[in-house]
């Protein structure tokens, strides 16, 4: 079987360069600006982790190329949960699966937020139903890992300038290893 790891380097570098949505960034580009934005703030390894994987579920599926164009919910938070689920314990998959709801979380109690997203995410808003009406926010944010996701999410806005420097794939392997699941 191969490295966990490895296998997850691998579709990142095989896939990571297909635009992300209609942004101006490839895949790997925003996986990397994400994870370099979590780590500039001290997060831990785990929540690095998910900066990093957090759009994962977007590269393994088979839908074709920019489903929301296409009006289609890739559920790529779920999907990306469940494979990376093999590997990771929910300080890692936690997040990845509540980042699309932490963006329907914002949108309900930050009277700014929406203002601050960008055409691709507001089209993928509506898709995945919309901000949250209030009760449902407030049990959002009950969850565990929905304050990691939020946190995620603003990196996650904020992972989107063409051209931005960060480290390379390899600088974050260590925070991948540390973060893998005992098994």
């Amino acid at each position: 079987m191969m490295d966990p790891i490895e296998q997850i380097l691998g579709i990142l570098r095989e896939k990571g360069g297909a635009e992300y949505g209609s942004e101006r960034v490839t895949q790997l580009e925003h996986a990397l600006q994400c994870a370099h934005l979590a780590e500039t703030t001290g997060a831990a390894s785990a929540l690095i982790t998910a900066a990093l994987l957090h759009d994962f579920g977007h590269m393994i599926h088979d839908l074709g190329r920019n489903p929301a164009e296409r009006g289609l919910d890739d559920r790529h938070e779920m999907r990306g949960r469940d494979w990376l689920g093999q590997w990771f314990a929910e300080d890692v998959t936690g997040p990845v699966r509540l980042h699309v709801d932490a963006k329907r979380y914002l949108c309900a109690v930050d009277a700014g937020y929406f203002a601050t997203l960008s055409p691709a995410s507001v089209r993928s808003l509506v898709l995945q139903g919309g901000p949250f009406a209030a009760d449902r926010a407030e049990s959002f944010i009950s969850l565990p890992h929905a304050r990691a996701a939020v946190e995620l999410r603003r990196w996650d806005d904020g992972a989107k300038e063409p051209g931005r420097r960060t480290p390379d794939l390899a600088h974050f392997r260590p925070h991948l290893q540390a973060s893998l699941r005992s098994i």
